[in-house]
């Protein structure tokens, strides 16, 4: 460890917030580079890398100077970004969880008041969002496509576009089933 870094350490574990502000600055370009290597994402990067030193101006007095103050800050980001993918993935869980119980009981309460249910609605709510809107609005609800594209601020031809694409995406699904 430089003598300088170890002076800024010693003086922003006391409190002085030039001496972090200098060791953040000092380290802050090694810390995005590594993170946009990590995540291939400079936003992700951005606010990882603002979290990492958030952590560490909170930890700074856990560090010991056992390592180099950039394996210590590669630490901290590297946990927070496998965290954050672990955050990511309870949460698609828990949208496909909702999405399969609310199937069911949109099936079940179909059945019990008589009315039809068929798999090509269950196969249309597995569409991404961007192609069921428009289907929806379009072949439901019976609006226009300058209509939608007003509604979704997006252009006509995108929403021609994303419902051609929706109903192709389900006929291949019925296709499959069809096999």
């Amino acid at each position: 460890m430089l003598e300088n870094e170890k002076k800024l350490i010693i003086l922003a574990k006391k409190g002085n917030e030039d001496a972090f502000v200098n060791l953040f600055q000092s380290h802050y370009s090694f810390l995005y580079k590594y993170l946009l290597k990590l995540t291939l994402n400079e936003e992700t990067s951005s606010d990882l890398a603002q979290e990492t030193m958030l952590k560490c101006y909170e930890k700074l007095n856990s560090f010991n100077g056992d390592s180099k103050f950039s394996t210590w800050l590669i630490a901290i980001a590297s946990r927070l970004y496998i965290d954050q993918l672990r955050k990511q993935k309870r949460e698609t869980n828990w949208i496909n969880q909702t999405k399969v119980a609310l199937s069911r009981q949109l099936i079940w309460k179909a059945k019990s008041q008589g009315i039809e249910w068929s798999d090509t609605f269950t196969d249309f709510n597995n569409l991404e969002a961007e192609f069921r809107i428009p289907i929806l609005l379009r072949h439901y609800y019976g609006y226009t496509y300058e209509e939608i594209g007003e509604l979704l601020q997006i252009r006509p031809g995108t929403v021609k576009s994303r419902v051609h694409n929706g109903i192709k995406k389900l006929r291949k699904e019925w296709t499959f089933h069809d096999e």
